[in-house]
């Protein structure tokens, strides 16, 4: 059975390819952004208050390797197989370097409807691997030179709304612990699911705005977009091995290395690559990537990372 969250996805899209009048206000879509990714490092946050913090260095040193990784093998294939000029090649590259919210926050969702347990510094695997993939795609693109404003890059990267609202969460969650959450678990936890399904619904809008842009690059882009996130859901897999998760742990990093970033990465692209065209990246990885992995890819992965851990969920 589909996951209710999965049909406002659907409906959304469905009423923007009919060209429904149907359109979230700005400010809700903003305020739903907020509650969501709060919501994730919140509960980061608490899981991390009860777990010995001095282990995660060897982790945190793995996934930030697994995005560098994914970025270069996204490049080469965009540049070499897609033909792509250098820009373009090395923006779209940041994108699936770099992660999902929402994938991640479906992916979440997701378990969690089954009972199955993940740990909780896969919220922090979350906020880590937006990073790297954004310096290796502006190097790629640039190169080191003298004309790359370093500090106004940095502060974009690491100041970003939502790697600070991820962070600013996990910070809360650490701090408050799981007692000290108990008197906004009534606006955060049992109010985000209904969040993600407002938020989905206006993604399949925007995923149908998408689809002029998806039709004009052609094959290419389909095929990058579907191949892509299942390669990298491969290595997030072998990563997730090597890192001893559970297979709730296992499928949730796994979806993590397929998704593809469409708010910070486009944000920090356009004030470091301004000649990439963004309807490019932002037509394969919404109109292409994300409803696959929705639909599609985290049931797969799930399906991968119990057959991989022997058959013990």
């Amino acid at each position: 059975m589909i996951d209710i969250v999965v049909l406002f996805f659907i409906f959304g899209l469905t009423a923007g390819i009919l060209r429904s009048e149907l359109k979230l206000p700005s400010a809700l879509y903003d305020s739903l952004s907020l509650v969501l990714l709060l919501t994730i490092g919140l509960k980061g946050g608490e899981g991390l208050a009860q777990q010995e913090l001095g282990a995660l260095l060897p982790q945190l040193g793995m996934v930030t390797l697994l995005g560098i990784v994914q970025t270069m093998i996204a490049f080469a294939a965009l540049r070499y197989l897609g033909r792509l000029g250098r820009s373009d090649a090395a923006a779209t590259a940041a994108h699936y370097g770099s992660v999902s919210v929402a994938t991640f926050a479906v992916g979440v969702n997701w378990l969690m409807t089954r009972n199955i347990a993940f740990e909780p510094q896969l919220a922090i695997f979350l906020t880590v691997m937006e990073v790297p993939a954004i310096m290796v795609g502006i190097v790629l693109a640039r190169g080191i030179g003298r004309e790359t404003d370093w500090r106004l890059l940095a502060h974009e990267t690491f100041l970003g709304k939502g790697v600070t609202l991820l962070v600013g969460g996990m910070l809360i969650g650490w701090a408050a612990g799981p007692l000290g959450l108990e008197p906004v678990k009534a606006l955060f936890y049992d109010l985000f699911k209904g969040a993600l399904a407002l938020f989905l619904l206006e993604m399949g809008l925007i995923v149908a705005r998408q689809a002029s842009e998806l039709r004009k690059r052609g094959i290419f882009i389909l095929g990058f977009g579907l191949l892509m996130p299942l390669f990298s859901a491969m290595l997030g897999l072998a990563c997730a091995s090597a890192l001893g998760l559970s297979v709730g742990g296992s499928t949730l990093l796994a979806a993590l290395a397929a998704s593809a970033s469409y708010i910070a990465v486009p944000a920090t692209m356009r004030l470091a690559v301004p000649e990439a065209n963004p309807a490019l990246s932002l037509a394969a990885v919404l109109g292409v990537t994300f409803p696959f992995n929705i639909l599609v890819g985290i049931p797969l992965y799930h399906w991968l990372a119990v057959y991989f851990s022997g058959g013990n969920v």
